[in-house]
């Protein structure tokens, strides 16, 4: 993670049109109130809007007619995409400090706005770094670190101690609110002595099989040693941000796609040999590369590689892939479709996404993404502890560091929108916007089947007025209105 990238123009153009938002609500004075049972002749509506604290939650009449309106969404079941994985943030070093500040009985009430299913968000994914990134405290560290000029390709000296004492804690008590949470793993830098700058900041991982065997081991002690610790890792990915050059005071490696080839290849069988069920993402990095990441490539005499995800699926590294993993920091969604088409038996995620908003999410689940993954899930008013990298990033939620008032940003009711309603399991489904206006309505839209055969459809209204429309499902309908910068999520039960 770094210092925030902007998206491009496409994706950038449609937030510019959004009112000034606060960048924080203030803490709920009791527990988020639990989504009601569907009932059989109603819509659940439960509403945001920019600057106002407390979302606003109705049930709408369901008319088993469908209403004639200027503009309509038609939501169709019979239009299937991708199955859903979940969403959320991740539990850094950074943010296990800050909520560790709490008092026990503030953290746990945290804790349940956070995870529960029932009477908070539900987050059920989770981004766990594998040894430091920028956001943690004091100083970078693995989880077999040596004095300089020393190996230990048998990792002897493995262990996992540094987060036991926060870190894990924090995931088991989010493990029991929510059972369901997936976690995807990703770490920002092998131990220092496998890289040629001898160091986890910067630097390339060195070429050597030797070298490849012992980080493949690595991170299979890793997925083990947490899985001891209770809590399972469902995906890996092997390197953060790949692309990532010049990071000069916080963990990166430059891992060109041959070389992220040839750690799958040694991770692949060494998973499998120890039994284990996690599975491997490749990339986890922007949609497009960065110019100031090609920039890089370039000053260090190094060819850019624009299409490194396809170049990676290319090898025969493809067989132990599961899928690909994306950031949103440059390009635009519509990549993963492309990356989609191209490979259409890999799954896509979203694995960081900091200060994403509905918009990004919608963008994200209208184009493959299982999941929808915020970077830290919490820091201080100062937007840390870091490292270095990103100076002005965002938590979940803020807690201050002086009067440990937690307040919920708007990236808690971005997640909350889905993850609230959204279940692992759910199936994207169909769902276009029909106006008569030559311009169009200003409405970002998508739409899921749950398990339990319940229809949510998450909106957006990205214009400067409010916008009222009829939603069409199947022989039924209901007519609603959305503010301006307001996201909605509307939740229906099943119906002929």
């Amino acid at each position: 993670m770094r210092t925030r990238l902007l998206l491009t123009i496409a994706v950038a153009a449609a937030a510019a049109v959004l009112p000034a938002t606060s960048t924080a609500t203030a803490a709920p004075a009791v527990p988020p109130a639990p989504v009601p049972a569907p009932n059989p002749t109603t819509v659940h509506e439960w509403l945001t809007t920019p600057g106002v604290t407390t979302p606003t939650d109705v049930q709408l009449p369901l008319n088993d007619t469908v209403t004639k309106s200027p503009v309509t969404v038609h939501v169709d079941p019979n239009v299937r995409y991708q199955s859903v994985s979940g969403f959320g943030a991740a539990i850094t070093d950074s943010s296990a400090h800050v909520l560790y500040g709490l008092t026990p009985d503030n953290r746990d009430a945290v804790m349940r706005n956070l995870f529960d299913p029932k009477t908070g968000a539900g987050i059920d994914f989770l981004r766990q770094p594998i040894g430091a990134s920028d956001f943690a405290v004091g100083q970078d560290y693995s989880y077999d670190d040596l004095p300089a000029g020393q190996t230990d390709y048998q990792m002897k000296h493995f262990s996992i101690q540094h987060d036991e004492a926060q870190i894990l804690p924090l995931l088991r008590q989010a493990l029991k609110l929510n059972p369901r949470i997936q976690v995807v793993a990703s770490p920002w830098s092998m131990p220092g002595w496998m890289k040629t700058s001898g160091s986890m900041i910067d630097g390339k991982l060195i070429d050597d099989p030797r070298i490849y065997r012992a980080y493949a081991l690595y991170l299979v002690k890793f997925i083990q040693a947490y899985q001891r610790a209770g809590v399972p890792v469902d995906y890996l990915t092997v390197q953060n941000e790949p692309q990532a050059l010049e990071r000069k005071n916080y963990p990166g490696t430059d891992l060109p796609w041959a070389q992220e080839a040839k750690v799958i290849e040694a991770l692949g069988p060494a998973i499998r040999d120890a039994g284990l069920r996690t599975k491997i993402l490749a990339f986890d990095h922007n949609w497009s590369e960065h110019p100031g990441d090609v920039s890089s490539h370039q000053r260090a005499g190094e060819d850019p590689e624009p299409n490194y995800p396809y170049d990676l699926l290319g090898t025969d590294a493809y067989r132990w892939v599961a899928g690909t993993a994306y950031h949103c920091y440059y390009g635009d969604p519509t990549a993963q479709t492309g990356l989609k088409a191209a490979f259409p038996g890999k799954d896509i995620f979203m694995t960081e996404c900091e200060g994403g908003d509905s918009d990004t999410i919608i963008g994200v689940m209208r184009n493959w993404g299982r999941s929808s993954i915020d970077w830290n899930i919490a820091l201080d008013e100062n937007h840390g502890p870091h490292l270095g990298g990103c100076g002005t990033c965002n938590g979940t939620i803020t807690v201050n560091s002086v009067t440990k008032e937690v307040t919920y940003n708007d990236q808690y009711r971005d997640i909350e929108h889905f993850s609230k309603f959204v279940p692992a399991g759910a199936v994207h489904i169909g769902s276009t916007v029909d106006a008569t206006s030559t311009k169009g309505a200003p409405l970002e839209t998508v739409a899921f089947t749950n398990p339990d055969h319940s229809t949510v459809l998450v909106a957006l209204n990205t214009g400067t007025t409010t916008q009222s429309f009829t939603v069409a499902y199947g022989t039924h309908s209901f007519d609603v209105t959305l503010p301006a910068g307001g996201a909605v999520t509307y939740q229906w039960p099943h119906v002929n």
